[in-house]
């Protein structure tokens, strides 16, 4: 059985945890997150700090991560403005090789990609399943795996550019019609 505290803001800044509750972070594969609450538990007889995210677009979906595992999970903060830009030049370019490897290996070279957290990574995988699906119909997983792509880079740049996620498909739409 666990013990659950919640930890008063005060206690929360003397820690100096890397976030504080009420911030939007990244989980990598899952996407923007808010963290609801900083806990100590106790598990298996050991008091640890929990940070408690729920992810956003889901509201039933909380993860508990360690707070000195943030690393090893690559927790990290939203994008900046300046990150923001270097997504649309990936995102532009065009002379990009397709691997012409079978799609299965495709897949897991692209699950990985995602599982980084890197939106960088994460917008060349959008490019090239966009770029291949122009030439070629894709298959189940490469297209679940565009969805993927496309939903967790729109959802952040939503956030870093302030904007509505709405206004970000359609700027994806411009870039891809060309």
């Amino acid at each position: 059985m666990s013990e659950i505290q919640s930890l008063p803001l005060s206690a929360i800044i003397a820690m100096n945890l890397p976030f504080k509750k009420g911030e939007k972070v990244v989980y990598p594969a899952h996407g923007v997150a808010v963290i609801e609450d900083i806990q100590m538990r106790v598990i298996s007889g050991t008091e640890r700090r929990f940070y408690m995210l729920r992810i956003l677009g889901t509201e039933k979906m909380t993860i508990m991560i360690p707070t000195e595992n943030v690393e090893s999970v690559g927790l990290r903060r939203v994008i900046g403005k300046d990150m923001v830009e270097k997504i649309y030049r990936i995102l532009r370019q065009r002379k990009v090789e397709v691997d012409t490897q079978t799609w299965n290996r495709r897949y897991r070279e692209y699950t990985e990609k995602i599982k980084t957290g890197s939106p960088l990574e994460i917008a060349k995988v959008l490019r090239d399943l966009l770029v291949l699906k122009s030439d070629k119909e894709l298959s189940f997983g490469e297209r679940k795996m565009l969805d993927t792509a496309r939903s967790l880079l729109v959802k952040e740049l939503s956030i870093a550019k302030a904007h509505p996620e709405e206004k970000i498909m359609e700027e994806l739409k411009m870039i891809f019609a060309n």
